[in-house]
């Protein structure tokens, strides 16, 4: 076997895994476990029969730029979409609700009513952990098909043996630190996904107009840290100037009682 070519196809397949895992994960845990995980084995389904049809041409033949544009449009917009709400709830100007205690209740109600609790697909998580684990997979099967090509003994055994291996690490590390997310309060996971989702789509849908991130995917963890920046800052001035129009408000409401003391006076 090639360890050099394995190691190598180990570290890059890992980083590739990990960003696949965690919009898995989130879906799982905000949505449903049927949609993500039906998602994930579809695309896991559909990256075989690819590469079983294409082999090493796959690398000539799909345009990867197309997927990562595609999916990081797709998170950018989710991630959006989450991000506004806990930005508003956590300013004050959307109230927060306890989810916990709805979800409960909805429960019981069911429950009383002698009805099956049925957890449903839902269109849209299937589609976000499909894509997610698809762009990813292309991303690994890229990995190992380059770097198995530059040599011609084991090159493409040994970056497969090593690939495999950063594949089942990432998902056991995954599966023992599922349990502790799900116990996250649910507007504070909605608020960490949205940023989440929003840096990786940023990431891939610059990558698919063609653009070359500085330190590759290290930058992901500068973008997460520049999105938390902003949605503080944004959280901070909602909340002054909610604070603002509150103090005008009363000042003016105590001005007109002032008035009509003068003139009942």
């Amino acid at each position: 076997m090639q360890w050099a070519i394995a190691i190598a196809a180990f570290l890059a397949s890992a980083v590739e895994f990990v960003e696949a895992f965690t919009i898995v994960l989130v879906v799982g845990i905000t949505i449903n476990w049927r949609s993500s995980l039906l998602g994930a084995f579809a695309a896991a389904a559909t990256l075989a029969a690819i590469i079983a049809t294409l082999g090493v041409a796959l690398v000539k033949w799909v345009p990867i730029n197309d997927f990562r544009l595609v999916v990081g449009i797709i998170l950018i917009l989710f991630g959006l979409k989450w991000l506004k709400k806990a930005i508003l709830r956590y300013s004050g100007l959307k109230a927060l609700h306890d989810e916990e205690a709805i979800f409960e209740e909805t429960m019981a109600e069911i429950r009383a009513r002698g009805e099956t609790i049925v957890p449903r697909f839902q269109p849209f998580g299937v589609v976000l952990s499909y894509k997610a684990v698809l762009l990813e997979g292309l991303e690994v099967a890229f990995i190992v098909i380059t770097f198995g090509s530059s040599t011609a003994v084991n090159g493409i055994t040994s970056a497969a043996i090593g690939a495999t291996v950063a594949g089942i690490l990432v998902i056991a590390a995954g599966a023992i630190i599922k349990a502790p997310l799900t116990k996250v309060p649910e507007n504070t996971l909605k608020f960490i996904v949205g940023i989440m989702l929003t840096s990786f789509g940023t990431f891939w849908a610059a990558e698919g107009f063609g653009f070359e991130w500085p330190l590759s995917d290290a930058f992901i963890p500068i973008l997460v840290v520049l999105y938390l920046l902003a949605s503080y800052g944004l959280v901070t001035w909602l909340k002054w100037n909610k604070q603002h129009r509150l103090a005008m408000a009363n000042t003016s409401s105590a001005s007109i009682s002032t008035e009509q003391e003068k003139v009942h006076s």
